[in-house]
């Protein structure tokens, strides 16, 4: 009579996942982390010297951080302990150091691979100091998570950070290859079928396996096209956290792309935030910024363009208000830049907190009392309506202030006609001011 364990196929001999079994047996067979691995890289050189300092890999889900764990603890000849943060408190970490201390005591090193490191408070990431300084243990961290945010900076201080690429299509094609090696059979898929496996893994290796396993399980000589694959696995999210890394990545990506005046790349990037299940408004809000910040004067229809596309999602909503956010983008993209405004915002702030506070003059002050009146206040003004050119002239800077220049319009759109202006009112300020000498 068969046990629960057995019944539920996790007893000993039960199958094991086709993502288990293909796990690379050398540093060699890792695919799409060549960068670390080859003979030049970090990874590769501190195999070559027989030495491993401690490491934090920071990579994508599937990319082979346990893996490449693993199998330095196999070529530099330490045991290999392996935690996880989501699972594990201080008493499993001062297990492992204690555990640690007594090889070292025998003459055996200890790699210690705690998976989601990022996972741990500062006060248990704080408890790997003395351990990683005396060499009790060679500490390898995992972390989908940008360390410099997640991570003590005490602790990275003894580390160094191996950045994992996401796996490109040709790594994905070449697990698809071991797959249909190690099943003995291929895929039963169409070639555009099996380029759409490759982007629904969305760079993670372990998911195109699992995915591959699934297919591998359909009724023999079925050949699926892009439509039936996805009705028989179904298509994940794309991986993005918005409260993490990827969004602000995604939306630096966006930002840069209308910078750099490239529309189809901005559109990409929105298209990304979007079916990601970014807030339509936050990516609008960003927009408001942008026609302000990299516009400017250049073109004051961006502002209006990009207040009007948050209106109109907030009028339509999702998806047909997605289409005035397109447009904004559009606009933006193909509008001429201009950081003028921006950099005499801050030139302005600049000399306004290293001035003081330093009274306006008082020519251009009210006088609602008499008492201000006999101060001088608003003694000498101007009216400059009254002028023939509708200019005074006057200086409106404090009077211990020297006259500043904080906007240097560029000559880009419509920049071109403000710079026009204010050399008109520059000539006008220097013709009166020759007269009054």
């Amino acid at each position: 009579m068969s046990t629960l364990f057995e019944a539920a196929g996790l007893a000993d001999g039960a199958p094991t996942p086709l993502a288990e079994r293909l796990r690379p047996d050398s540093l060699a067979a890792v695919v799409g982390q060549d960068h670390l691995l080859a003979d030049e890289g970090p990874i590769g050189r501190m195999v070559a010297q027989g030495r491993l300092a401690s490491l934090v890999l920071w990579g994508g889900p599937g990319t082979g951080k346990t893996t490449i764990a693993r199998l330095l603890a196999a070529h530099t000849g330490l045991d290999f302990t392996q935690l996880s943060a989501v699972f594990s408190g201080v008493a499993d970490l001062r297990k492992a150091f204690d555990a640690a201390r007594t090889r070292r005591q025998d003459g055996h090193g200890t790699l210690l691979f705690v998976d989601e490191i990022h996972r741990f408070n500062r006060s248990q990431q704080d408890a790997f100091l003395p351990v990683v300084e005396d060499g009790t243990i060679v500490l390898v961290g995992a972390t989908t998570e940008n360390p410099s945010f997640e991570l003590n900076a005490a602790l990275l201080s003894r580390c160094q950070v191996l950045v994992l690429n996401r796996l490109d299509d040709g790594a994905l094609e070449e697990l698809l290859v071991r797959a249909e090696a190690a099943e003995e059979r291929g895929l039963p898929l169409d070639e555009d079928a099996r380029r759409a496996l490759r982007a629904m893994a969305d760079g993670d290796g372990r998911y195109v396996l699992n995915l591959s396993e699934e297919l591998f399980a359909l009724e023999p000589g079925t050949e699926l096209d892009t439509a039936a694959l996805v009705a028989a696995v179904q298509k994940r999210a794309p991986v993005y956290d918005k409260a993490q890394e990827g969004h602000y990545n995604l939306i630096s990506a966006l930002h840069k792309s209308l910078r750099g005046s490239d529309a189809d790349a901005s559109l990409y990037w929105l298209a990304r935030m979007l079916t990601a299940g970014e807030e339509p408004l936050y990516i609008a809000r960003r927009l408001v910024r942008f026609a302000v910040e990299d516009v400017g004067l250049a073109d004051p229809q961006a502002l209006l363009q990009a207040v009007a596309a948050k209106e109109t999602y907030e009028f339509l909503g999702s998806p047909e208000g997605e289409l005035a956010l397109a447009q904004a983008v559009v606009f933006m993209a193909t509008a001429p830049k201009s950081n003028a405004l921006y950099k005499a915002l801050g030139a302005a702030n600049r000399a306004a907190g290293e001035s003081g506070s330093l009274m306006p003059p008082k020519h251009i002050l009210n006088a609602p009392t008499r008492l201000m009146k006999d101060l001088g206040y608003g003694a000498g003004y101007q009216y400059d309506h009254d002028s023939d050119e509708g200019f005074s002239g006057q200086d409106y800077f404090p009077e211990e202030l020297p006259r500043q220049r904080f906007y240097r319009p560029s000559e880009r759109g419509f920049e071109r006609e403000v710079a026009k202006r204010l050399q008109y009112w520059q000539n006008l300020r220097e013709q009166k001011s020759r007269e009054d000498d």
